[in-house]
């Protein structure tokens, strides 16, 4: 795996797409703890197929101070993502109540508060869009507010702008996977800032760039 950064307290990777952020066989803490032995403390998840930046602490006093970033809303996590269709507006502040549903492991947008809905809040920029095999693509950038399970997806998918590859949220299932990418991590560290980036690689974003 990547390694972007490591000290004896913390290391920042980059997550493949398709490995599970948190412990289990074949994870990317698993990974880590083989590829560079030591501890290894989960701090803040990705879904299973989104890939890109994170932070894993080595040891349980950084894993608290990490959390605790987390918590006091220092720890800003931007992701890159190709919705089918074009926004309404270049950039927005997109608000909704959420309520996930264990069993079926998926997420749903609902008009009224109940047992087990949360508030969810995410902004977006509208960074490009283009035509590709007769169908509209847009590339966001998106940073969230909030961190509720699965939220990019649904609330784009709510708008009827389903992610690339995202065949369980309305798009289309693709070869390449679902365009969700957590391109950017920022963070206080040791009295210092830390910024971290990687940009994702292949298909679609490279239909961006003409490069494909």
């Amino acid at each position: 795996m990547t390694v972007l950064f490591e000290d004896k307290d913390l290391v920042v990777c980059v997550k493949p797409a398709g490995l599970l952020s948190e412990d289990g066989a074949e994870s990317a803490p698993e990974i880590l703890r083989q590829q560079l032995n030591c501890n290894i403390f989960p701090v803040h998840r990705l879904d299973r197929g989104t890939g890109g930046v994170m932070v894993y602490a080595k040891n349980s006093a950084a894993a608290a101070k990490l959390s605790a970033t987390i918590t006091g809303g220092q720890f800003v996590k931007r992701y890159l993502a190709v919705v089918r269709g074009t926004p309404a507006e270049p950039e927005d502040i997109l608000k909704d109540l959420l309520y996930h549903d264990r069993k079926k492991n998926k997420s749903y947008v609902v008009k009224k508060d109940r047992a087990g809905v949360k508030q969810a809040s995410l902004e977006y920029k509208l960074l490009s869009t283009i035509q590709h095999a007769g169908n509209t693509l847009s590339l966001l950038e998106i940073q969230l507010h909030t961190g509720r399970t699965h939220q990019i997806r649904v609330q784009f998918s709510s708008r009827r702008l389903p992610l690339y590859g995202d065949g369980k949220y309305g798009g289309r299932t693709e070869a390449e996977g679902m365009a969700l990418w957590a391109y950017s991590l920022s963070f206080p560290w040791m009295n210092e800032t830390k910024d971290f980036n990687e940009l994702p690689q292949g298909t679609p974003w490279c239909l961006f760039e003409k490069s494909c």
